[in-house]
């Protein structure tokens, strides 16, 4: 496979797109001062490598959806299998195997209190050596999703900005999708770019009706679109998931100030006997050290932090990454 590393040019692509993943690649162009065909050659290089896509993917709370962080222990003879069988299923949108291969950690939508109790009360309790299962419902997110990761940013505050779709700020009120409107959603979650023709023959409307009911999806809030780009491009190899019990009155200023830190790429706030989970990559385990000690332990309202390495990523971003 062909080297996964990016250079300065790379990382302002994928910084344009972290702003507007469907931007034309003549705006992001006339912004990077490139032709054209720089920047579509450069794309699908990057693309074909498996180093960049761009995901369609829904605010869940716009539709009436509620986000859940699982964590699952098991036996280590059981729970590769275990992670693997989530990875399929087409309700979790990441998959990741922790601690020495013993834990796995999930993200999931669901709609009602029977869907959730379907895989929380029915499924993963009578799976095999599964030892314990809890739920985090996410209540509120600081980094990840539509607010974008800190470390891929790379491009001046006037070019962000040239690039920086006119959205307004979406009302409360809830969105109802049709069957139609799912294809849509289904298809650009495995390629966020994916052209209009295609789009309109999953759905069976006219490309018309497409770009309207997108343009009608991304101004609702309903649809953004995500970067999903491996932590290793950037030189982070070692990735882990922060479990962070924070001072209910600390935890907004200590979720946002994470939110910044570079080695951060995802941060919310939870339910749970914790109330803070968050992404984290670094460079090596002295980067996370460091990471932990100087910048976790400096926060003030932080109580305590259970750091749990990322062994293995099988779904990312809702794409499987199994073999």
């Amino acid at each position: 496979m062909e080297s996964r590393t990016l250079d300065a040019l790379d990382r302002d692509l994928v910084h344009a797109l972290q702003i507007d993943g469907r931007a034309p690649f003549s705006k992001i162009a006339e912004v990077l001062g490139v032709s054209d065909q720089t920047i579509a050659r450069r794309y699908r290089r990057l693309r074909t490598a498996g180093t960049l896509r761009v995901v369609g993917a829904i605010d869940g709370g716009r539709v009436g959806l509620v986000s859940w962080a699982i964590r699952l222990r098991a036996t280590p003879d059981v729970a590769g299998a275990v992670a693997t069988a989530l990875a399929r299923r087409p309700d979790t949108y990441w998959v990741h195997l922790l601690s020495g291969g013993t834990e796995i950690t999930c993200g999931t939508r669901t709609r009602t209190l029977e869907e959730r109790d379907d895989l929380l009360l029915q499924k993963l309790p009578r799976t095999s050596r599964v030892s314990s299962v809890t739920a985090h419902a996410i209540l509120h997110l600081f980094v990840g999703g539509s607010i974008g990761w800190a470390r891929m940013r790379s491009l001046s505050p006037e070019q962000a900005e040239r690039l920086r779709p006119d959205l307004p700020v979406p009302d409360d009120e809830p969105v109802d999708l049709s069957e139609a409107d799912y294809a849509l959603l289904g298809a650009l979650s495995v390629d966020g770019r994916t052209g209009h023709a295609e789009l309109a023959a999953v759905t069976g409307w006219s490309e018309s009706t497409v770009r309207r009911r997108m343009d009608q999806l991304r101004r609702a809030g309903v649809l953004f679109y995500d970067i999903d780009v491996p932590s290793e491009v950037f030189g982070h190899h070692v990735e882990a998931r922060l479990w962070v019990s924070v001072q209910p009155s600390k935890l907004v200023a200590v979720g946002e100030a994470m939110a910044g830190h570079p080695e951060v790429a995802f941060a919310a706030a939870t339910t749970g006997p914790t109330n803070l989970l968050v992404a984290v990559s670094c460079r090596d385990p002295n980067h996370l050290y460091r990471y932990l000690t100087e910048q976790v332990g400096s926060l003030e309202g932080v109580r305590d932090v259970e750091t749990a390495p990322v062994i293995r990523i099988l779904k990312r971003a809702g794409a499987t990454l199994l073999p």
